[in-house]
């Protein structure tokens, strides 16, 4: 299978990276990076593509397409600015 084949994504899959895509174009983003950044969000979130037999039970990690693509639990901003 050469690289950068798609046989082994599921519908699902490819209507998420498609939609991901959209997104990316929407805040300017090239049609090219756009793409290459969803394709890589949905193998960040599946751990690749959907092939039967392999990969079963594994959690979905939607860490990535968080807004901002901040880890889950990661607050934003200065140490202490906290009022007192």
């Amino acid at each position: 299978m050469p690289r950068g084949d798609k046989s082994s994504y599921t519908g699902k899959q490819e209507r998420q990276a498609e939609h991901i895509a959209r997104g990316y174009r929407r805040r300017g983003v090239s049609k090219k990076t756009a793409k290459a950044r969803a394709w890589a969000t949905v193998n960040k979130q599946d751990k690749g593509g959907k092939k039967s037999g392999s990969g079963r039970g594994k959690k979905r990690d939607t860490s990535p397409s968080r807004k901002g693509g901040r880890k889950a639990g990661k607050k934003s901003g200065k140490k202490g600015s906290r009022k007192k």
